[in-house]
């Protein structure tokens, strides 16, 4: 993957050991709130052995009601998209853990330093075959609020995907900006990719389904192996449907 660097910019860093210091590492008492985030989110520094990275905070107690979505759920959603970008090997969802903090349970994702003025409507061609990964995922986490600002590079021009809080719903809930495939067959390495995390999710024994059965409802995760049966049986990228296809705002 992709590594994540510490606070400095210095070290680079594996997957595994940012995770690690996101969960082990000590949570610097100085918070400093995302003001544009529609619930409560902080920027923290975390530190273990001398290294500290940056992690954005999202308390459950700071997640505005849904109609839609279970109260206090989001912070578990955002985990279970880490968790399955993970599994499919694409590495689009910044390491992302639940743990406490100062404000209580919640899940700290690693920030990725990243140009602001960069996001899905600037992104050239060369971007096209990350896009093509992002695409597909959204579908099989249902994602309701694909943005184009939520859509980063890093300076190694690695694309990462952020704002995953309204996501596994058990309804068709897929709005995104991102329609670019609509239709498309998807790639045979794709495929390969969803079908371990089908076989994955069907082994009540595996590390996977073990976690996300404790993060996400039954009925969810049904849902959840529905959506990715359809793909490997349609082999196609999805076509909007009925009802709303696009976030509001689209950036």
């Amino acid at each position: 993957m992709t590594d994540p660097a510490n606070d400095n910019g210095l070290i680079p860093l594996s997957g595994e050991q940012a995770r690690e210091i996101l969960e082990r590492g000590e949570i610097d008492q100085d918070y400093r709130m995302l003001r544009w985030s529609s619930n409560y989110a902080f920027l923290v520094g975390i530190a273990l052995d001398d290294i500290t990275l940056t992690a954005v905070y999202k308390p459950q107690k700071g997640e505005r009601p849904l109609w839609d979505f279970p109260d206090g759920t989001l912070c578990y959603r955002e985990y279970a998209s880490y968790l399955t970008s993970e599994a499919l090997g694409w590495q689009l969802v910044p390491p992302t853990v639940l743990r406490s903090g100062k404000r209580g349970l919640g899940s700290f994702q690693l920030f990725i330093e990243h140009d602001p003025e960069q996001h899905y409507f600037t992104f050239d061609e060369s971007i096209k075959p990350q896009l093509a990964k992002l695409a597909v995922f959204d579908y099989l986490v249902n994602n309701a609020d694909r943005k184009g600002g939520h859509c980063l590079l890093d300076a190694r021009g690695h694309l990462w995907a952020i704002d995953h809080g309204i996501t596994f719903h058990t309804a068709n809930k897929l709005r995104t900006v991102i329609w670019d495939f609509a239709g498309e067959q998807i790639p045979a390495e794709l495929l390969t990719d969803i079908d371990r995390l089908c076989h994955d999710l069907e082994d009540r024994e595996s590390n996977l389904r073990k976690t996300l059965d404790d993060t996400l409802a039954t009925q969810e995760i049904r849902a959840f192996q529905a959506r990715i049966r359809n793909i490997l049986q349609t082999r196609a990228y999805p076509v909007p449907g009925p009802g709303p296809n696009y976030p509001w705002p689209p950036v």
